[in-house]
């Protein structure tokens, strides 16, 4: 993807008479549970120029993949098998359902799936992410074709810091809820420490808000300022981690 992005750029450039950037960012890939998301990842993308106001269906995008899965067009480079087979095996009856699927989102506020993404790289179940945690765990991560690779292993500390949260403050996961100190400590060192968002840290403490959590690190922040032994504390914590991993 890096050189199919670079070499499109060159060509774009050199026909344009333009020079610079000609997409936003790099390619990146994340790894998708296509039983419990892959569905409802395809809607939203193929549904992206009608929520941009391009067109009033995704059918009128010409630019879209969105003709082939329904069976308007064949793109031999295209494989949506992966798609149309959650469906049915029956290709015709897949491409018809999938049509109806999608075209009975269009004016209906749908969440965005990529909020659910875990550390950026993973979309799925909390089985399904845990799986894939303990893969990296086992070494696949080494490998030089992973990419994202610290990305990657600083979501897999997340347990770990955790755990050392709960060891301070002398209690459990379960009691992040109610036990305030230890929240805090957790929020904060979250933020600092890993690259989990607001929404996946809400989750991981107990079903706090996306607001809430990104308050509560303000205030932390905030805290910490002047309040020293609080300060020492978060410090110690993140020594002992240091020394378990080292």
């Amino acid at each position: 993807m890096h050189y199919i992005n670079g070499s499109y750029t060159t060509y774009i450039n050199a026909k344009r008479k333009r020079r610079g950037h000609l997409f936003q960012g790099r390619f990146k890939a994340i790894v998708v549970d296509k039983d419990s998301y892959l569905l409802e990842l395809s809607r939203y993308l193929h549904l992206n120029p009608v929520r941009a106001g391009m067109v009033e269906q995704p059918e009128e995008y010409v630019y879209s993949s969105y003709h082939t899965f329904v069976g308007k067009k064949v793109e031999p480079f295209l494989m949506t098998d992966l798609v149309l087979k959650l469906i049915s095996t029956n290709t015709a009856v897949a491409s018809q359902r999938y049509r109806e699927f999608v075209e009975s989102a269009v004016g209906e506020e749908t969440q965005n799936p990529f909020e659910d993404v875990y550390g950026g790289m993973i979309l799925g179940n909390e089985m399904f992410i845990k799986e894939i945690l303990r893969r990296l765990e086992n070494g696949l991560i080494d490998r030089e074709e992973v990419s994202h690779r610290k990305v990657l292993c600083s979501s897999v500390e997340v347990d770990l810091l955790l755990d050392q949260v709960c060891v301070h403050c002398n209690c459990l996961k379960q009691d992040f809820q109610s036990h305030k100190k230890a929240r805090k400590m957790a929020i904060y060192l979250l933020k600092k420490q890993t690259p989990l968002g607001n929404r996946e840290i809400g989750m991981l403490l107990g079903g706090l808000s996306s607001s809430g959590v990104s308050k509560a690190f303000q205030r932390v922040s905030v805290a910490l300022e002047t309040d020293e032994i609080f300060r020492g504390e978060i410090e110690g914590v993140v020594r002992k981690m240091s020394n378990v991993q080292g």
